[in-house]
């Protein structure tokens, strides 16, 4: 077995005792393959080990990617996403997790006008409320997913959150329960999905066990699946 293959083993191993251990059902757990930096054949090795979401930060990256992999691949955005960029995005990503702002919604909802696309997207909430993090604040969450909903081509998964870098994944579970608890208020205002369908994007390489313990559904690894990067 390879590298990737053995990460991707023991990934999906800590992921289902960690849904387990909470009782939830592993199945709703998805890995989102964090691949800023990585090069195509090692995204090939995941591919051909099972692994078919990816997620990248950068457009340009990205889109020289996707190009050269093709078809079987799927795609989340997790990059700040700048307004002026919503066109080439809109057409890249089946998912764009960083919707943080009115502005970028309507631009992405602009381009894909025509299309006869609705294209996914989940709410960036800075839930640490960290100046220097991109997301809207808990409080404002409701009032901006009431105007996005109103755009025809977007439809609203969920939240995503980076929460607060610390050494100890136990300190970032407070972060990851007051999103769960923030996106079953949402969703009982009628703003999200039910509880039980809506996406939570929490956890990456350090923490995602205990992101999954507290409901992610969506974790992203990059670390932990590919190595170091330079």
């Amino acid at each position: 077995m390879s590298r990737i293959g053995a990460n991707l083993e023991e990934i999906h191993n800590r992921i289902e005792v960690a849904a387990t251990k909470a009782g939830r059902d592993p199945e709703r757990v998805r890995l989102v393959a964090v691949s800023k930096k990585v090069d195509a054949d090692a995204l090939r090795e995941a591919f051909a080990c099972g692994q078919r979401l990816f997620g990248e930060n950068y457009l340009q990256e990205a889109e020289a990617k996707i190009a050269e992999l093709g078809a079987g691949y799927q795609w989340h955005f997790i990059g700040h996403l700048q307004s002026n960029k919503t066109a080439q995005a809109a057409g890249l990503f089946d998912l764009i997790e960083t919707v943080d702002r009115l502005k970028v919604a309507a631009a992405l909802d602009r381009n894909l006008a025509g299309s006869g696309r609705v294209l996914a997207v989940l709410l960036q909430v800075n839930i640490g409320r960290e100046p220097q993090k991109s997301g809207v604040l808990p409080e404002e969450a409701a009032v901006l997913l009431a105007k996005v909903r109103e755009l025809p081509h977007l439809v609203v998964r969920g939240l995503m959150v980076m929460p607060p870098f610390l050494d100890e994944a136990e300190a970032v579970r407070p972060f990851f329960r007051q999103t769960r608890e923030l996106a079953v208020k949402l969703a009982d205002l009628g703003l999200l999905p039910p509880a039980d369908e809506v996406d939570l994007s929490m956890g990456m390489s350090g923490d995602y066990e205990v992101a999954v313990e507290e409901g992610a559904t969506l974790v992203r690894l990059g670390t932990a699946l590919f190595g170091a990067r330079g």
